[in-house]
This record gives structure tokens, sequence and C-alpha cells, in this order.
């Protein structure tokens, strides 16, 4: 006799269909369904190989469309029933085999730990967007997302394979940059949208100043500042040591094991020293604001960026050991120059008082009074002062509030900005406001 069986998906089978369920199931057997939406469901249950197996998002997800299910009619209802039961048993006769299936299949669509675990396939694509929208709650925090998130960003193994369009954006981006002189009007047009992973270290230096546009020169041009960085390395570090030094070289070595401290990467011996170097260097080379809390995090998505140039697998846990010391030295010089360069469009904001980001703080108060009144003066209301919140939107650049891989991909477009650090920030800021609104507008108590 048949007994009835409870699937993650299916609920238990009606007692009253059970005397035509036989006949029923070699009918379904021996004919294609006709009904396109029995089609559609038959093929979500061959890509989840199993009922059993998937977690609750997929009951979420069946309650969510119950009406569109219940005009299957029963024919299709036990047809349906009768395929899992086949399914089940031919899984119990191989199990092994059905654990390797099931193996493949995402549960819960997470970001994949590492590159060695998995491909993402277009079924495990499918497979999150079915995932009910209802699930991922609205809430103003920062996202909990799985480490290797806040760092690889298209990583070569774990990436999907490239749509024809990403296919094409790149090879325009190789065009761009091995001309002899690179149009960098065309090349922050192309950016703005974001930059392929392949070309975003040489696509940064560009953006940044830090590179020339003519070809000819990059190659003298990274050796020489590549050398004057380590000049002053010679000439300065030392100096960390002495007494008008000390502070500063003090509050640094505070700060960098608290620089994404849940990130392997950064909890390196050798990674830290190189951040040591980098923020020292910049503070004594820069007395007007010296070093400040919060500029140790800007140094991280160049490291990244520039470190994925050598390093094909997921950065997060990437031992720099095995590099030699001439592309570490590489790193570190590209890391130093391209930070540099961000700071001194931005250097207001760390000099005593902090004048620029009081401005920008102001700027964004005027901003969200004009494009959502409602939203200011619900901020008022309840005595909500900007520079509470937004003091460290300004300061970290939203890094605090962001997975790095969302700061690089962010950093594509500033960089793609003639004033995207100072100005169009700003905007950012204020589009963070407008897409929280709702919760922002139901909440009494900011505490």
């Amino acid at each position: 006799s048949i007994q009835p069986v409870y699937g993650a998906q299916h609920p238990p089978l009606d007692p009253r269909l059970t005397k035509n369920f036989i006949k029923d199931r070699s009918k379904a057997n021996a004919l294609p369904m006709k009904s396109k939406k029995a089609s559609s469901f038959h093929e979500f249950a061959r890509n989840t190989s199993d009922a059993w197996d998937i977690g609750d998002d997929e009951d979420e997800d069946f309650s969510s469309s119950s009406s569109s299910l219940q005009t299957l009619n029963s024919k299709v209802a036990k047809a349906t029933a009768a395929q899992v039961l086949e399914n089940h048993s031919k899984l119990r006769a191989k199990p092994e085999r059905a654990q390797s299936a099931l193996g493949d299949v995402p549960t819960n669509c997470k970001v994949i730990k590492s590159s060695s675990e998995a491909q993402l396939s277009r079924t495990s694509e499918e497979a999150c967007v079915r995932t009910p929208l209802q699930k991922q709650q609205s809430l103003p925090l920062r996202p909990v997302i799985p480490l290797v998130a806040r760092i690889s960003d298209q990583n070569a193994s774990g990436a999907p394979p490239m749509t024809v369009r990403e296919k094409t954006r790149l090879e325009k981006f190789r065009q761009l940059l091995s001309s002899h002189n690179t149009d960098l009007d065309e090349l922050r047009k192309c950016s703005w949208p974001g930059v392929p992973r392949e070309v975003r270290p040489v696509t940064w230096r560009l953006l940044s100043g830090y590179l020339p546009a003519n070809m000819e020169r990059r190659k003298l041009t990274l050796q020489r500042k590549r050398e004057e960085y380590f000049g002053f390395i010679q000439q300065y570090y030392d100096s960390r040591n002495e007494e008008h030094h000390q502070d500063t070289y003090r509050q640094i070595h505070i700060d960098i094991p608290r620089t994404n401290p849940l990130i392997p990467l950064f909890q390196q011996p050798l990674v830290q020293e190189i951040f040591e170097r980098i923020l020292f260097i910049w503070a004594i080379r820069h007395p007007a604001s010296g070093y400040v809390q919060g500029i140790n995090d800007l140094v991280t998505p160049f490291f990244v960026v520039f470190l994925s140039e050598y390093v094909e697998e997921d950065v997060e846990n990437f031992d720099v050991t095995n590099l030699s010391h001439d592309v570490l030295r590489s790193i570190e010089a590209d890391s130093f120059w391209c930070m540099s360069k961000l700071l001194d469009g931005i250097q207001d904001n760390y000099t005593f008082a902090q004048p620029g980001i009081q401005k920008k703080v102001k700027a964004l108060e005027e901003l969200v009074s004009r494009i959502d009144e409602q939203v200011h003066n619900h901020f008022r209301k309840y005595e909500v002062e900007y520079l509470q919140f937004a003091f460290r939107w300004m300061n970290n650049l939203l890094m605090r509030e962001l997975p790095l891989r969302c700061t690089i991909r962010l950093w594509d477009t500033y960089q793609s900005e003639p004033e995207g650090f100072s100005h169009f920030h700003l905007y950012v800021c204020a589009a963070f406001l407008i897409k929280w609104r709702k919760e922002i507008l139901d909440e009494e108590d900011f505490q």
C-alpha cells in the first residue's frame, strides 16, 4: 500500500485520492504534462533533486504562492505526488549517489565559502531567484554576509560564467587600456557601472591619477614611484620610536588589528606590518592632519584590489607569504600612492576639528531636507542630529556599513566621478536614507 509522505514542499496526501492514485500514476508517467503551470512545477521539482533536503525557505516560497498552486487540478497534484514518491525511492536505493547530488544543490543561496567548494551554476542562480522577497528584511543595519563576500568580487573560480555582455565590456576595457594614450573620459564612463575584476587594478591606478594615460610612460612611472615610496621608508620609518612620533605610531599600532578583525587576511603579521608602514609614512608626510582613526580602513580596498592582480583564488584566507618579496613591495607602494591620491581630495576630513566632515554632514542634512522633507522632519521631531549617524559615514566612507566587496564596487563609481569621494559620496549617503525611509519613519526610539 502507498503511505503518505510528508515532504518539505508537498502537503500530506489526501486519503480520498488514494483509491485512484495508482491508476493516475501510470497515466502521469506515460503522458507529458500539458498544463503550463504543471510543467514549471515539475521543472522545479527536478531542479531541487529531493523535497526532504530543501530548507525552510522553500516552505515559505510555496506558502507565498499558494494561490497559484491551488489552480492545479487533481490529476496534476496526484501525478506530482507520484513522482516525488518515485524519486524518493530511487534516492533511497542509491544513498551515496543522492548524497553527492544533493551536495551540488544550494539550499540557502549563500555565497560559496571558497573556490574549492563548488561552482555556481545556472541552476543555483535560478534557485536564488526563487527565494521569497519577504524573507529579505529591510533593516538599516550592516547585512550579515559570509566573510568571503566581504572581499571576493567575481572571483575566478567561484563566480558564474561571464555573460556575453560582461565579455563585451571586458573587451572594451582591454582595448581602452591597451591604446597608446588611454582616453580617461571614456574609461570613467565605462567604469561608472563597475569595473571587471580582471582589469580593476590598472583601471584604479589610472583613475586615481597614479598612472599616466600614456602607455609608454607607465612602466617607468611605476618603477620611479615605488622606489620613491621605499625611499620614504628608509628615511622616516625608523623615526617611529622617536618621542615626537611615538603617539602617532602607537595609535596606528593599536588600530591595525582592529581593521576588518574577522577576515584572516588582515590578521596576518606581514599584512599588518605593511599597513603600519603605509599609515605611518602618510601621517608624517601630512602633518596638518597626521593619522586619524578611520584612515586605516581606507587602505584595505586598494590592498585587496592590487593583491587580486597576483591571486586568482579567494583573497580572504590567502597567505601573503606565498608571494615574492618584489610583488609584496609593489602592492604596498601602489596601495600607499592610491590612498594618498584619495586623501588629497578629502584631507580636510582629518585636520583639526575635522571641518570637512562637519561641512559634509551639514550638506547631507540640506540635501535630505530638499529631496525627502518627511524624513528630515521626522529626524527633527525626535531630535536626531545628522552628526550622530552620518559622522562615521563620512569619516570611513561607509566602509563600516558595507561589506568590503560592495565598497570596492562602490569605489569603481567614486573614482569615475571627478569629485567622487568628496561630493558624490553625499548623494550615496542620502540614497541610503531614502532607501530605508519606511523603517526610519516607523521608528520613534533612535537610541
